[in-house]
């Protein structure tokens, strides 16, 4: 009798998601130039949300903070999380230092958009999360179905918020035609 086994395949390509946490416009500004010498070009850019249904970050970064998304057009390998959350650091770090404030000014977090599923970086672990390398962690944000989007017990609050689902279903909608694209070439 003969047993075929799962030989492993390479990931396909995947969006890369950036999303940037702050008080202030010229802050979004930077980090989203910043982010685009890094990574290349967007393609997708959300409206800012008010970041209002935890104060997590207040103590570090004060009050009337909003978040936005960024979608960057050349797709990245899901392997590659870990040092996209390690750039981001850095790159906050570097514009806190030159900001010359004495607080944390905006806050980068990179996820991967697949066509199943939103996975965000994080340094945090909690129960739920996927070690991945260099001390970052994969959170699973949510699903994606037929049906639209698939809300999990752990995604972030604001994340449920109908506006982020729509930007996020859109997303998906260009990643979804690019890989279409790529396979007729």
């Amino acid at each position: 009798m003969y047993i075929k086994m799962a030989e492993p395949k390479s990931f396909p390509p995947a969006k890369l998601i950036v999303g940037i946490i702050s008080s202030q416009a010229a802050y979004f500004e930077r980090a989203e130039k910043e982010l685009q010498a890094l990574f290349g070009s967007t393609d997708l850019k959300s409206p800012l949300f008010p970041f209002d249904l935890t104060n997590y970050y207040e103590e570090q970064m004060r009050t009337n903070l909003e978040r936005v998304f960024l979608s960057f057009v050349e797709l990245v390998s899901p392997d590659t999380l870990s040092n996209l959350k390690i750039q981001t650091n850095a790159l906050e770090k570097k514009i806190r230092q030159e900001s010359g404030k004495n607080f944390r000014v905006v806050n980068i977090d990179p996820g991967i958009l697949t066509a199943s599923a939103l996975i965000m970086a994080t340094a945090k672990d909690f129960s739920h999360r996927i070690p991945l390398s260099q001390g970052i962690y994969g959170h699973l944000e949510f699903l994606f179905s037929k049906q639209g989007i698939k809300i999990l017990d752990w995604t972030y609050p604001d994340f449920k918020r109908e506006g982020y689902g729509k930007f996020f279903l859109e997303v998906r909608r260009v990643y979804l035609e690019q890989l279409r694209r790529s396979a007729l070439k």
